[in-house]
């Protein structure tokens, strides 16, 4: 159901686990984008499950991540994505030409309890409507 006429900018967030950084990065930017971006979130070493904080972290933003499931980083997940963003991966991304690499610098939220989580969410959100803008993508569902 993907239009092929229409180039929509790609994003993969990725972090150790995906099971909270990324995680809440990707939902963001689906719900913010209203749609509009190609989202895709991924870790060198996947976790079992997204981490429960997060999750209800994001219930409280009105997002729900409770069926989302960590998943291992592949090499064609960075080279069919326009923008790459690491936060706390290290070296473990590869590297393509062309493509957009940043680093968000964020606290882990592992093993903390809500309460810790809620300005790592917050962080990320407003790093998710300068990467819209940036991408000339109008943030929706604010």
């Amino acid at each position: 159901m993907t239009d092929t006429t229409t180039e929509k900018p790609s994003v993969l967030y990725v972090c150790v686990h995906n099971a909270g950084r990324s995680q809440m990065a990707a939902a963001y930017t689906r719900h913010l984008s209203g749609g509009a971006v190609e989202v895709r979130s991924a870790g060198s070493e996947p976790a079992d499950r997204v981490n429960p904080s997060a999750v209800a972290a994001m219930a409280e933003e009105g997002i729900d991540i409770t069926a989302e499931q960590p998943k291992v980083l592949t090499t064609d997940a960075v080279r069919v994505s326009d923008v790459v963003i690491t936060m706390g991966c290290g070296d473990t991304c590869p590297i393509f030409p062309g493509k957009r690499y940043e680093d968000w610098v964020l606290e882990d939220p592992a093993g903390k309890g809500v309460d810790a989580v809620r300005p790592i969410r917050d962080e990320i959100r407003t790093r998710v409507l300068a990467l819209l803008a940036d991408l000339g993508v109008p943030a929706t569902g604010t």
